[in-house]
Formats: C-alpha cells, structure tokens, sequence
C-alpha cells in the first residue's frame, strides 16, 4: 500500500487516480480526516506512526507542504523540514520500498538560461521559501543511502483544483478568465514562458516514479520537457473553447526560463505527456463548467 500524504490536495489528487489506475493500492493521507482520507499530520510523528500501525504501508509519495499563505517564513520551513523528516524516519521503521519526495523546478532558479538538467550545479540561495525548503529536501535525501529515495522536480503544473491565479504563472489565470468570463490578467506578458504540463500528466508521471521498477537516478525532472507562452494559451483557448477569447494585457519583459530536460524520466519509466496544449485547455474548460474552482 502507498501512504499519499497530501492525497487530496491539487497533485495529490491527480497522482492517486494516476495511482490507482496503475492498480495500485494507495491510502490517502490528509490534516483533517473524511471519508476518502486517514488523519495525517506529517508534523506530527506520533500521527505517522498511528497510520503505519493500522495500514501495511510499502511507499510513501510525500506531497504534503504547508500552504503559501501558512504566515512567516520561518514557520513554512520549519513545518516542511519537520515533515520531511518525520517522513524519512516512518519510511527506515516501516522498511519502504520506495519514497518519492516532491521538489520543485524553483531548485534551478539562478541556473543560466537553457535547459535544466538534473546534474547541473544549483545555487544554494533560493528566492522563495518553496525553492528552500525543496533544496532541505533534496540534500537530506542525498546524505541517506539506506532509503530507496526518488525526488521529483516538479515544474507548472495546471488543471483542475489548481490555485488561482497562481502567483508563479499565467495559464490558470487566463482559463479561468474566458472560461468564466472574468477580468482580464492584469501584467501578463504574452511571451512570458515556463515549462508547462497538465495536471493530470503530472500524477501519472509521479505514480511512474513511485511504482516504476529500474530507476536508476534518484533526482528526476518532471515536466513537458518544451516552454509554452502565454501567447501559446490564449491562442489554445481561442481555437478550443467556443465563444471564449483569452486576452493578454500589456506586461514587462518577458521573464526568461528554461525548460526541463524530461530525459530520465521518458527513459526510466516511459512517460510522454498524454495532452497536447489544446487537449489539456478542452479538458479543462470542460472541468471548470462545472466545478467551482
């Protein structure tokens, strides 16, 4: 059985249809328990313990993190690190096959334009607290050899339960906009790129990586592997959704990136993106209709 921490969350929720459809077993993990999740506060080891006590858990894809708005800082790091660890300490008790720990593309922040690769040298700075406390992640998880450990870089990912508007680019924002018919983003440059994939490219990518036999890196990026432009989007959205036009207010520069180099994990565990840019749009308007966010 793989334990999902973060089970219900945006990926989370993605990643255990990926999962089961792969027919696996999985057992959600979420803070405030229901009737498709167990009680679990990675923060709380005693908590992580109780689950490993009732469930013969085998994995564990750790996605669980505090939220952008959990206050100071500090407090966001101290919370992510104080999971992680309580994380890594259950999986050595319960003898896992497998932990896949999520990162973020934000670890290259810094890197020279181009492509990013998973061997390239990261900076040890980082600008936001995400990108901090994924590099606490990704050290920890170097220094343990007697765990199976996988982390994933995972890049924009976009889809239903998605934030909105997502403070680190602007797909969500310009769905949302002419699916719903609201304002327009204000200071979206149309040449403003990232590397882009659909939510639901992403949980199976993650369940690939928690159930693939042969993994041969323990540091995978997970994204498109191409950069899409807010131009690209909107005129995705013009040609797939009827009646709706995605309108690009006047911005800076463009914000210059770099794609994932997605070559370890097309080769590890044959992952390709199953939605093309206009599959992924039809797919979403068609969710966002009829579901609130």
């Amino acid at each position: 059985m793989i334990l999902l921490t973060g089970g219900l969350g945006f990926i989370g929720s993605h990643t255990a249809a990926a999962l089961r459809d792969l027919g696996a077993d999985v057992l959600l993990g979420q803070r405030r328990a229901g009737p498709l999740a167990v009680r679990v506060d990675c923060t709380d080891l005693d908590s992580l313990r109780a689950v490993g006590a009732r469930h013969q858990v085998t994995g564990i894809v750790h996605l669980a993190a505090a939220g952008l708005d959990a206050g100071p800082v500090l407090d966001k790091l101290w919370a992510d690190t104080l999971s992680l660890f309580n994380v890594l300490r259950v999986a050595q008790e319960w003898d896992v096959q497998r932990v896949v720990l999520a990162s973020t593309i934000g670890v290259y922040a810094g890197v020279p334009d181009g492509v990013f690769r998973e061997d390239l040298p990261l900076p040890l700075a980082s600008p936001h607290a995400i990108p901090a406390a994924k590099k606490v992640t990704e050290v920890v998880a170097g220094a343990l050899d007697g765990l199976p450990l996988v982390c994933a870089r995972i890049g924009a990912i976009w889809g239903p339960l998605g934030r909105t508007p997502s403070p680190f680019f602007g797909a969500p924002q310009l769905m949302h906009a002419a699916v719903r018919s609201g304002p327009a983003p204000v200071g979206l440059c149309a040449d403003d790129a990232v590397d882009m994939l659909y939510a639901k490219d992403a949980g199976r990518a993650l369940a690939l990586l928690a159930t693939g036999a042969g993994l041969r890196h323990r540091t995978y990026n997970v994204g498109s592997g191409i950069l899409t432009t807010n131009r690209e989007v909107a005129a995705a959205i013009a040609r797939v959704v009827p009646g709706a036009a995605a309108e690009l207010a006047s911005g800076d520069r463009p914000v210059h990136a770099a794609a994932l180099d997605v070559g370890r994990l097309r080769a590890d565990t044959g992952f390709r993106p199953r939605f093309t840019l206009d599959a992924a749009v039809g797919d979403y308007a068609a969710w966002l209709r009829g579901h609130e966010r």
